[in-house]
């Protein structure tokens, strides 16, 4: 491809909707929410695994070529823009493959507390609260909070697969391709977040317009029975609000934010400090 090719992922309910979003204003950038290509790379490399015979007349070249197709196949209509950002989970447990196709490019993590993504996901399903949520395999998950929540945080989950892949990557050797971003320095100084952005991009600046920001994909949302889950409000803005969870629930999920300390790691981080034990729990 010619067009320069960059990531975002990291957690669910932490601002890759806004970011992609605010990127879209810029008219060289193509971004939108989780697209189908990480899904397709998936069962493409499987497919040249050992579990097909047929693949070892597969060398690594034609590997290479066949994966990189699918993203220049998916984005044919994008040649226009001088950057592509491909959303999807799955990119941080797919770093070392991705990264030897693409060199240069960049991943966006965007993360924030595992106990306010919980709490988030919790408000839309209670928003919801005559369409069952498929987020949920069963009546049993969709019980009550506890088991909603533990749902959510198994390791092949929603929420547990992107934490296990995010530490994954964020620990890994590739960590220098990473920009680790926090929802709620977004959410409360887009600009200087922005601008930050496009330095570890290397990119030209652009002045966003944080006041008309507009992203939806309400038909992908009502096949999921959870409205909203991708709908980016207009004026980007931090609302501060006491969590829905119960105290133990939320405390246990709290405690998770390794990517709030920077030892061990080559990662670039905008993050926030953390949280005194003190305070009671509040947050955007």
């Amino acid at each position: 491809m010619t067009t320069r090719l960059h990531f975002i992922s990291g957690l669910p309910r932490s601002g890759s909707t806004l970011l992609a979003a605010i990127l879209r204003q810029n008219p060289q950038f193509h971004a939108a929410m989780t697209s189908p290509v990480g899904q397709l790379f998936n069962v493409m490399l499987n497919a040249m695994g050992p579990g097909n015979e047929t693949a070892l007349f597969i060398d690594e070249a034609q590997k290479k070529e066949l994966l990189a197709s699918l993203f220049e196949c998916y984005y044919r209509g994008q040649e226009d823009k001088a950057v592509i950002f491909d959303t999807n989970r799955l990119w941080c447990a797919r770093l070392p493959t991705l990264l030897s196709l693409f060199p240069e490019a960049k991943v966006i993590c965007c993360v924030r507390s595992v106990a306010w993504v919980m709490d988030s996901i919790e408000r839309l399903v209670r928003r919801n609260a005559f369409e069952p949520s498929r987020l949920f395999a069963n009546a049993e998950e969709r019980a009550t909070v506890f088991s909603r929540v533990d749902a959510l945080a198994h390791r092949d989950r929603m929420v547990g697969f992107a934490w296990s892949a995010l530490k994954e990557a964020y620990y890994g050797e590739h960590g220098r391709s990473l920009l680790i971003l926090e929802y709620d320095i977004l959410a409360q100084r887009p600009a200087e977040t922005l601008k930050l952005i496009y330095e570890f991009l290397g990119e030209p600046a652009f002045a966003h317009d944080f006041g008309n920001v507009e992203y939806a994909e309400p038909a992908f949302d009502a096949q999921l029975a959870t409205p909203g889950l991708h709908t980016v409000n207009r004026k980007v803005a931090f609302t501060p609000r006491r969590t829905i969870l119960p105290p133990d629930l939320f405390q246990k999920y709290a405690a998770l934010s390794f990517w709030r300390e920077p030892a061990g790691s080559a990662a670039f981080r905008i993050t926030v400090q953390p949280e005194p034990a003190a305070e009671k729990p509040n947050g955007g």
